[in-house]
This record gives structure tokens, sequence and C-alpha cells, in this order.
């Protein structure tokens, strides 16, 4: 094992002691009451089991059977979830073959970012993960269960998931995934079409033909950004069946793999015991070594804490250091998550990881050994059997032995007297990974694209876009401004995005410092950038440094009261008030 992983998932472990012993010793104590169907009262039950048929009845009330608690986050208007609708007939079919049962314990809300970018939902985005785990939570609190089946993919919705039942950590727990949508359109053309109509080359119904186009079917979409990194790394954490994440949404395999998560979730391991420092490390790794989505520098601290687990930017810093990106996937290359699963997929990579010695081995997935997950499922006579992954097949999307297309992972820690954040490097090349110029300085990311169009930004610039963290708006994502901060570096111009806000795992070939902490509502340094202000940002080196004298200088803050009600905004204030800052993961818990 790399003495490396070794010491930092050490030093996690010691900084986690207290607080995540107490985690566990909770754990054991709910686990202590046995099955908690024996503790309700005869009227508990009734109202339990009321909807249900005769036979399920008589199971359920038979406590040496399982009850299956199901969190559901299907609707019918997002591809990634849509699938989700007959999973729950799938699941009780295969537990009642078996002689369990099991019910829906509840539904979560499943947002999309890509519905909602540039909106005013987009406000109410990373809050919907805590809310989700609440959900989450509530839905288990019936107590009528033995086990939990997640059902949710994408940006917070799968995280949310966790967190909540990490809250019932004491009960086996498996995600269900539900794959990928068929390629549409190639990333080249997404991206070449977009920068057109920024630039007023093409008009919004060619834009949508190719939105159509690149977005077409039930599945998840097949970028990578924060929805496929969910699936990648959860499965690396043993949270998921090895080699279920990207199977296709409906494959034959992929009806067989959910009827095997179900069948065997009855005698997997509880979750308190599959989540520790060792693998959220794990998960660390597979993050960095595929170059995944940013989100996760905030909800990997979050899903962590919820389990007594303390983890930093600097550890993200120090594996990024050590780790080498070992796939190559749209923003940070050409191909899509379907071509990846075509190479191999997440076992091709787990094996990868693990002959470099990069992997806590003793981590313990939901079933088995984390060697297993070095094994590719496939189907035999309807049902799901591993063979040994082999190694990548497709070297242009996953590194082949001894060879990668980094020595280092895709993630940077910047501080300065710009304050603390994080910048994405997996697809900046490396003579734009040092910017300086003189700051434009936005509170809105609509005020930087009429800038934009009217030309006052064809120059070397960095565009500092403020107030838009956590606890000013919610910490949207900004990917309205890709394509034309990109228009702007073809042009030839020096150009970065200096931000509170968010870009999750699209954000591509622009530097950018992102999640800038503290954030400008709370007096943070970008709060005194003014136009003009001379900054530099140097991914190298991890700095973010302006050489204004910012120490007598007032903060600014803009009437943000429009922004907070509207579309629901006005009922999420609580959250506002409360949210952590992005480096502890940006959460109200």
């Amino acid at each position: 094992m790399n003495k490396n992983i070794k010491y930092i998932s050490n030093s996690i472990n010691k900084r986690s002691e207290t607080t995540h012993n107490a985690y566990v010793r909770r754990m054991q104590s709910q686990a202590s009451f046995g099955k908690t169907r024996s503790t309700l009262s005869c009227g508990n039950l009734a109202h339990a089991i009321a909807a249900c048929s005769l036979s399920q009845k008589n199971t359920i009330l038979d406590s040496t059977r399982m009850n299956v608690g199901i969190i559901s986050a299907y609707n019918d208007m997002l591809s990634a979830h849509a699938p989700y609708q007959h999973y729950p007939d799938q699941i009780k079919k295969a537990l009642l073959d078996l002689g369990h049962s099991a019910q829906v314990a509840g539904g979560v809300p499943a947002m999309c970012d890509g519905v909602t970018q540039g909106q005013a939902g987009m406000d109410l985005s990373l809050f919907s993960r805590d809310l989700i785990a609440q959900a989450t939570a509530l839905s288990l609190s019936h107590n009528t269960f033995d086990a939990t089946l997640l059902l949710g993919i994408c940006d917070k919705i799968a995280p949310g998931q966790l967190i909540g039942a990490l809250s019932f950590g004491h009960l086996p727990t498996a995600f269900v995934p539900s794959g990928p949508m068929s390629t549409g359109i190639s990333n080249d053309e997404k991206v070449m079409i977009r920068g057109k109509y920024a630039e007023g080359k093409l008009n919004k119904n060619a834009l949508q033909d190719m939105e159509n186009r690149a977005y077409h079917a039930p599945g998840t979409c097949t970028f990578y950004g924060t929805a496929n990194t969910n699936q990648l790394v959860f499965e690396a954490m043993g949270l998921m069946p090895q080699g279920s994440a990207f199977i296709p949404y409906d494959s034959g395999l992929r009806i067989a793999m959910t009827k095997y998560i179900s069948q065997n979730i009855i005698n997997a391991r509880p979750l308190y015991q599959v989540v520790n420092a060792a693998s959220i490390v794990n998960g660390l790794v597979a993050l960095l070594a595929s170059g995944g989505s940013t989100n996760h520098t905030l909800h990997m601290i979050a899903i962590a804490r919820a389990a007594g687990i303390i983890i930093t930017w600097e550890d993200f810093n120090d594996l990024s250091k050590i780790v080498p990106s070992l796939t190559s996937l749209y923003p940070n290359g050409p191909a899509d998550i379907n071509a990846f699963e075509q190479a191999g997929g997440t076992p091709t990579l787990m094996k990868a990881l693990m002959e470099r010695g990069l992997l806590n081995m003793d981590a313990k997935p939901i079933w088995g050994d984390l060697a297993d997950y070095a094994k590719c499922p496939v189907l035999e006579q309807d049902k799901v059997v591993f063979v040994n992954a082999q190694d990548s097949n497709n070297a242009s999307v996953i590194s082949t032995p001894n060879t990668c297309f980094s020595e280092q992972g895709g993630l940077r820690l910047l501080s300065g007297n710009c304050g603390r954040g994080i910048i994405k490097i997996s697809a900046v090349a490396a003579q734009d990974r040092i910017v300086e110029a003189p700051a434009m300085v936005f509170e809105s990311q609509h005020d930087v694209e009429k800038a934009y169009q009217a030309g006052l930004m064809n120059k070397d610039v960095i565009v500092v876009l403020r107030h838009n963290g956590p606890a000013a708006n919610g910490m949207p994502e900004l990917h309205k401004l890709m394509p034309l901060l990109s228009n702007l570096m073809k042009l030839g111009f020096k150009v970065a995005l200096v931000t509170d806000g968010r870009l999750s795992g699209a954000s591509g070939k622009v530097p950018a410092a992102i999640h800038i902490t503290p954030e400008a509502a709370l007096n943070g340094p970008l709060s005194l950038i003014k136009n003009g202000d001379i900054i530099r940002l140097d991914a190298d080196n991890g700095t973010l440094e302006t050489t204004a004298d910012l120490s007598e200088r007032i903060p600014f803050h803009p009437d943000l009261t429009s922004e907070h009600s509207g579309s629901g905004r006005e009922l999420f204030q609580i959250f506002r008030k409360v949210v952590s800052s992005a480096d502890t993961g940006a959460s109200i818990f």
C-alpha cells in the first residue's frame, strides 16, 4: 500500500477518533434493540401494514422475515430517475421469492441542475441535498425496516440519501443504480454548438436541436459530471455491487443486477461498518483518479461528517499530489461514460488503483471484500456472476498499466489573500494554469453575460463573481459562464473565473477558482475586491492573490432581497442563515 495513502488515512482516523467512535456507539445502540418492528405496538403495526396484501401483512408481522425500506427519488421528468418507476415492484418480487418483504418507505425530491441552470430554482439546488437527507431519515423513522435500498443517482440526491441513511447506519444499506442513457452526440459537437450560440453565430433553434440530441432518453446524462461521479465514487466505497454503476438502464444485466442487489441486501453489512475513514479515502482516490466533479469537495465532507469522520480540503489536495489521473472523460477529454464502461468501467479502474497500492484494501464493502471490486458482472442464464476485470481495452479512455494521463489528480487547493478555494485542472491546459489580470467584479452571472455581449470583456480578465456562496443565495452552479469565457480564451485572452459559487463536474478548460471561502456574504476577501485590482491565480503553486491592499477597505454587500424569494426560495431562509462554509461541506447539520 502506498505509504502516503496510509499516512493520510491514519491522520483522518486520528482526528476523527472521538466523533467517529461516538457515531459507532450510537449505531451499535440502535442495533441493540434488534428488529424494531418487535417494539411497535399493535396499533403501530396495523398502520404500517394497512395497505399491504394479506400475504405481505403476514410476512411483515413475522419477525423472522426481513422488511426492506425503499427510499426512491423517482419522478418521470428527469431522465436518470425515470427508470425507477418500476423498481419497487422488481425489488418486492425479488424479496418475495426469498420469503421477505419490501415497502416504499418514502420518496425524496429530485431536482436537476440541467433544468434549473441559470434559473431561480438553481438557488435551491445545493440546499436540496440536506433536505433529501432529512426526508430520507424521516422516511426511515417509522422503524419498521431491517435494511434500506436507496434509489437515487444525481447531483445532490444520492449524497443526501446517504447522509440521511447514515442516521440509520445500523441497517444494511445499498444503492440501486439505474444506469446511463445511450450516447447521443459527441461532446465536441456539444461544446462547439454552445460556443457558436454564445457568439451569436447560431440561433436558438439550432441550440435546442443539439441539446435534444444530447439529452434524448431515460438514464443518466452521459458526461462525467456530478451524477456519474456519485456512481463511480460510491461504487469505489463499496456502497453498491462491483461494476453496477454504468450498466445501460435498459439491458438484461441491469434488470438482473437490481434483483441481485435486492436479494443480497438481506446478508449485507450494516452501513456504519462500510462508511469509515478507509472507505472515504478510497472514494476520494477514485474521485481524483477519474477527474470527477468538484461538487464532491462539498459532498464528501458532508457525508463523512454524518459518520463522525473529519476530512478537509487539505486531504483532497494531499491525495491529488499522489493519485494519478487514470481516465480521460468529458469534460477532461472527449469520451463519455458509455465509452468508459466499454473500456472496462469502474472494475478496470479499481484494478489499476489496487495494483498501484492506492486503495485501503481493509475497507469493507456492503458484502464481500474490496478485492472483489476488481471484478465485472456478466449475465449467465439470467443470473449475475462476476469475472475478473481486465486491463483497459481503450487506452484513450482508461490508462493501461504503467501509464497515466497525468502524474497527479485533477484538483488543487488554492489559498491566499483572496481566500481559500478549489480549482479543477484536469481539463485546463498547462499554459492556462497561471493567470494574472485585472479583475472585473460582478454580483450576478446574468450581468457577466450582459458585459460579454456588450464586448466589455474582450481583454485579459479575471472575472470575480461574488455573493454566490451558500449563505448568499444557496451557491448556484454557474455553467452559463463557461461558453462565454471559453470564447474569450479562443480569442487569445488570458481569462479566469474566481467565485464563491459552484461549477461542479463540467468546468472544462477555463481556469476557475471556485467555492471561495470565507464567502463574500460573510465579509470574505472577495467582498473587498474592486474593478481593476490585479489578481494572480496560480494553480501550479496553489495560490490566489491580489496585489491590492485590502486592509483599509469596507466590505461591499449588494441587496440580495430579490434573490431570496420567488420559486420557493423564501422557504429556505433558515438554510441561508445556518449553512456552514464550503470547506466544511456547506451543510445545515
